[in-house]
């Protein structure tokens, strides 16, 4: 009598791993991630009401000039190196560039931003309990004071296993909806700009990845004089839709 026996191999183990590292992303780069990324324009509102920002096409060439000049080369590139440095557990590492961050926050409105994230973060894994993967026992023993938020997040994501690569883009994603969605709510814009927008940004963002990766320590950089002013000016505006 013929017999048919079940096989289970490594192989067919494989995908459920790699789906765990994505899903894991994508739960990192959701806007429901309770840390109060919308609630900042990081300038945005602000350029809107000196005029620089008007209008779909100029709201897309100023996001998309942020991504290269600003996120890229300072905190995507601080994730870059932060998840090698908590998977291997290097806590003198995490904590120079956490300083960094620190330091180099160009007013105090973006101070205020990376520490009010980082400590949103810093709960949220708390709340996670025995699902939150040893990502709040991790952040506690490195004693951040504070985190900020691309630390922290380079926590989060190393505990996924996702390649690095993967976890930059879902950091860079995230930032790009919730920078599309302030556009909408200050400009203002309808959904299919802001698709539009997010799209040009997709398009965008591996090369900024490529870009943060290579970085050194030495060419990691926060210098955006127009976006400091205008940040600046944010923090008296006196109508503002956007957290100062």
């Amino acid at each position: 009598m013929a017999t048919t026996t079940r096989m289970v191999t490594t192989t067919a183990e494989a995908p459920a791993t790699v789906a765990a590292g994505l899903l894991h992303t994508l739960w990192l780069a959701s806007p429901a991630l309770p840390v109060g990324g919308f609630s900042y324009s990081e300038g945005l509102e602000a350029a809107v009401d000196a005029g620089l920002v008007r209008d779909e096409a100029s709201a897309a060439a100023w996001l998309a000039d942020q991504l290269q000049l600003s996120l890229a080369r300072s905190d995507l590139a601080v994730v870059a190196q932060a998840i090698p440095a908590w998977r291997a557990n290097d806590l003198a590492r995490i904590r120079a560039l956490n300083d960094w961050v620190l330091r180099t926050r160009e007013t105090q409105e973006f101070r205020l931003q990376t520490e009010q994230m980082g400590r949103s973060l810093q709960a949220w894994a708390q709340s996670l309990g025995e699902f939150g993967g040893g990502v709040l026992q991790r952040l506690q023993a490195a004693d951040l004071q504070p985190p900020t938020y691309p630390v922290a997040m380079a926590c989060a994501a190393a505990a996924s296993g996702a390649p690095l690569a993967d976890s930059l883009a879902g950091f860079a994603f995230g930032w790009a909806e919730n920078m599309v969605q302030a556009a909408i709510k200050s400009v203002p814009l309808g959904q299919s700009s802001g698709q539009r927008m997010l799209a040009r940004l997709v398009t965008e963002i591996p090369g900024a990845v490529a870009y943060a990766m290579a970085l050194g320590d030495e060419d990691r950089q926060a210098f955006t004089p127009l976006l400091a002013i205008l940040s600046a000016r944010h923090e008296t505006q006196y109508s503002r839709l956007f957290r100062s």
